[in-house]
């Protein structure tokens, strides 16, 4: 994985800025815990701090190599297809040092300049300086798995893999404008693509590069998704899914440290357990590893959204595939002294108890692998939400997920009207609704599925990304998602609805392609969300703590939420029903506000 930063500026001479470019590196030191390295020219200054994954004597960076000049890379992620890429550009002249694929990629742009990014199948932020050509190229892999912010200068640009790294440049104010305030109160999963709600802060779209040269910065899309027609039959499909299933998983396996995968007893998470166990059969059982919460053996309560208890299907297919199993247990006392933990790790404020209780999972998992596979943005490719299966939901004229909850009865009106909030929601919507790709022919149960997974894999899906990278990342330990895989992404977007759900059950096509890796119960349990704590004991210090703010109206949460409004709500119901749509715990919306109110005072934030 790693953490790159950088600076270029045409106007000053960065030889003599090593301690600032240093300064920038050192935030993401636990991005990269094994090495870090700064590069500097005239014009350019780029870091990197490393988490040693594939060829971990050989792959430092920044790496450079030269043609009419040093070209240098930063790179953070992983290029499943290095092998095939190694081997074409040896065909082509190349000559290889390492085994990296960081040399694979540097190699990959001496032959094709920015166009390299096709040729890639992984998950990447990077960065190239070319020092000849004076031209600095950012570049972000196609569903965004990675991050990669950028700031725009008068004389150049600022980037990093995390806003802190900016943030530590003493040239960046942390300031909120309106248009920031709009993103930091919008319902969860539907902020504007590329917004870094800091103003002057932006994100690498996902499936884009940024080029940067002397009084100019532009951006270009290497990769959408396009509505096709599907042509296969059922069993063609299912065949084919597997196929893609077996090969993604086979090359996120590869890795010079040790290896384990994220099981929570689900469909999606089993299935890759099941792919990894029987790829690494001939070897060492393969690690798998879930999260259960102190007493929810006997406090379980099943609900809409978890309608069944993890721990004992997750232990079910650890003894069905034959791995080794181990469970992170965590407690109220950890969630509240790690409640903090996501916002530091964010740099924005984070959603409750699922955020705190990931950070503690990842800090578990990295006790034992340096690399995990994941299960995340099944749902998004193959529909596994309620809201794809809820016709209230899905005929909402908005973000489905985002029917009913909203920040604006308790921001001060001054704030709200400044902010333009609720013109800003329908605007995000539909500009979110015109990026959709349409089938000439479809019928309307389709053609508004489409929408609404299109809808999830460009705005609810970058959130849970973004969660997954930074609290992991946290740690030093790289998470891979295999669901990712843009071959797979791109195949079952345009397979229809009803081959999707197959057998009348949510992703009945992945069932499908697994059904003879997993137990019965398992292929056909229903969806369940991430866990949360069974004991009231971190409910009650979350709500303790809002009580303690709301006895500080001079606090700077109140410079944006309304004090009046936010204490009556307050004394209607602690749990402050209705600010936010999806709440994945009872606690989440005090939680945000909690986080806010710290992000405003710990950041130095100027309210603009």
């Amino acid at each position: 994985m790693c953490g790159i930063t950088g600076w270029v500026d045409y106007e000053r001479d960065l030889r003599g800025e090593r301690q600032v470019v240093e300064a920038m590196t050192e935030t993401l030191g636990c991005r990269g815990p094994d090495a870090h390295g700064v590069w500097l020219s005239a014009s350019a200054g780029m870091g990197h701090t490393r988490l040693a994954v594939i060829d971990v004597e050989g792959g430092a960076q920044p790496m450079r190599a030269h043609r009419r000049g040093e070209v240098v890379l930063t790179f953070s992620g992983e290029v499943y297809n290095f092998t095939e890429l190694r081997a074409e550009l040896g065909s082509y002249g190349h000559r290889f040092r390492t085994r990296s694929d960081t040399e694979v990629l540097l190699h990959a742009y001496l032959q094709w300049g920015a166009g390299c990014v096709i040729h890639l199948n992984g998950m990447f932020a990077f960065a190239v300086w070319d020092d000849a050509a004076q031209t600095l190229l950012l570049a972000r892999d196609r569903l965004g798995v990675k991050p990669l912010y950028y700031a725009p200068r008068p004389s150049g640009v600022l980037f990093g893999s995390e806003p802190k790294a900016v943030l530590a440049h003493p040239g960046f104010t942390p300031q909120l404008d309106a248009e920031g305030v709009a993103e930091l109160f919008a319902p969860p999963g539907t902020k504007t693509p590329g917004h870094g709600i800091f103003r002057g802060l932006h994100e690498v779209l996902p499936g884009t590069t940024v080029t940067v040269t002397r009084g100019a910065l532009t951006t270009a899309r290497y990769w959408e998704l396009a509505a096709l027609e599907h042509t296969d039959d059922v069993d063609t499909t299912v065949a084919t899914v597997r196929g893609l299933l077996e090969d993604v998983v086979a090359r996120q396996l590869v890795a010079d440290v040790p290896v384990c995968t994220l099981l929570s007893g689900g469909l999606d998470s089993s299935a890759l357990s099941a792919l990894a166990a029987r790829r690494l059969a001939d070897r060492a059982p393969l690690p798998t590893v879930s999260v259960d919460f102190a007493g929810s053996d006997v406090g379980f309560v099943p609900d809409h959204l978890r309608p069944s208890y993890d721990e004992p299907f997750a232990r079910q297919v650890a003894e069905h595939i034959g791995s080794r199993h181990s469970t992170v247990l965590l407690t109220a006392d950890g969630l509240i002294a790690a409640s903090e933990a996501p916002l530091h790790a964010h740099d924005l404020p984070t959603i409750g108890d699922m955020y705190a209780s990931m950070y503690l999972l990842f800090e578990g998992v990295r006790a034992q692998s340096t690399v995990a596979l994941s299960g995340e943005s099944a749902d998004e490719v193959f529909g596994g939400y309620p809201w794809y299966h809820e016709p209230a939901m899905m005929t909402a004229a908005t973000f489905p997920w985002a029917v009913g909850g909203s920040w604006d009865p308790v921001l001060r009106r001054e704030v709200r009207d400044s902010a333009c909030t609720a013109e800003r929601a329908v605007q995000r919507y539909t500009d979110a609704l015109a990026e959709v790709p349409r089938l000439p022919g479809e019928d309307d149960v389709e053609r508004r599925t489409r929408e609404v997974l299109h809808l999830g894999l460009t705005r609810w899906l970058p959130m849970l990304l973004d969660r997954k990278d930074r609290l992991s990342m946290a740690h030093g330990l790289e998470v891979r998602v295999p669901f990712c895989d843009h071959r797979l992404v791109e195949y079952v977007w345009n397979v229809p609805w009803k081959v999707k759900t197959a057998g009348g059950l949510e992703k009945g096509l992945l069932r499908q392609a697994v059904t003879d890796l997993l137990p019965a119960p398992v292929v056909e349990r229903r969806k369940s969300i991430y866990p949360g704590p069974a004991d009231s004991h971190y409910e009650q210090a979350i709500t303790s703590r809002l009580a303690a703010l709301l006895a500080r109206p001079d606090a700077p949460l109140f410079a944006l939420v309304d004090h009046a409004a936010l204490t009556a709500a307050f004394g209607k119901d602690p749990r402050l029903p209705g600010l936010m749509p999806v709440q994945p715990g009872p606690t989440a919306s005090a939680s945000y506000l909690l986080e806010v109110n710290t992000w405003l005072a710990e950041y130095g934030i100027a309210l603009i």
